[in-house]
């Protein structure tokens, strides 16, 4: 059996439907991981699985408990290739407005996860795929990693954050050179260009991501959503409005529980033990 099919001590899955898994690591269940798992596709998102990654999503924003999350693929050569195109060679235009709200979603159901998430990205990871991992605020890619959002290629546009997220990774001017022409860029680009953040060796992608995500989720979770969310709402504001953000998401934490415990544990020199309130 393959290593990145393997599952570890002390980890529990909960499937949506049949191509989507989250799966909850350790004791306690801190770190979660969201796993696309449509292998014979390449995790290729048709209309069930974009269902199946919202309900997903939805039951994970929700999750007070968990505090970071892995967005991972079981696929031993891609993490997602992006949209179903032979599911979607047989629509009519009428089915492709249908799926659309599934689409966005799907999307926007990873982008607006309150926690912090990573992605774990090897070999393919174009178009929607691609996309699944701008959604998620860090990119773990290992060395045969290959990224790219090919869309105009085929017709359309990228339609799940693409033409949003990849200007504020990497500016506009790049972002349009990488949209105009569909360009896919290997591991070593990528990261050079901010297309990930991260490139571990080969196969290590979501091992690496699992130990990150293990790190942020030891941190207070009241402060992990609050700092998230202000990163979040203050990207496209002037300055005067970004603190005044900030300045609302410190309050969140100033009167938490977790506040009071973060520095009871600092003084009494041990490990916090978090109420996550």
């Amino acid at each position: 059996m393959s290593e990145r099919r393997v599952s570890e001590q002390r980890v529990s899955e909960q499937r949506f439907g049949e191509f989507v898994a989250v799966r909850r690591h350790g004791e306690r269940g801190r770190v979660a991981e969201l796993v696309l798992d449509r292998p014979k596709a390449m995790n290729a998102v048709s209309t069930a699985m974009a269902r199946a990654i919202g309900e997903a999503c939805g039951a994970l924003a929700g999750d007070r408990g968990v505090s970071a999350v892995v967005l991972s693929s079981t696929h031993e050569r891609a993490f997602c290739v992006g949209a179903d195109l032979k599911e979607r060679n047989s629509f009519t235009e009428a089915d492709l407005a249908r799926q659309r709200p599934y689409a966005r979603a799907a999307y926007t159901g990873v982008l607006e996860l309150p926690m912090p998430t990573v992605a774990a990205v090897h070999g393919f990871a174009l178009g929607g795929g691609y996309e699944l991992a701008l959604a998620c605020d860090v990119i773990v890619a290992d060395a045969t990693a290959v990224v790219g959002l090919p869309e105009v290629t085929v017709g359309v546009i990228p339609g799940g954050g693409g033409t949003q997220l990849l200007p504020r990774r990497v500016g506009s001017a790049r972002a349009a050179e990488l949209i105009f022409t569909g360009r896919r860029v290997a591991a070593a680009e990528a990261l050079g260009l901010g297309l990930v953040d991260v490139v571990a060796e080969e196969g290590a992608d979501r091992t690496e991501a699992l130990a990150l995500a293990g790190r942020i989720a030891g941190n207070s979770p009241v402060g992990l959503r609050a700092a998230k969310r202000a990163l979040r709402l203050g990207q496209g504001v002037d300055l005067r409005a970004g603190l005044d953000i900030e300045d609302a998401a410190w309050r969140t934490t100033a009167f938490s529980g977790d506040r009071a415990e973060g520095v009871a544990a600092f003084n009494e020199k041990r490990a916090p033990e978090w109420p996550g309130e």
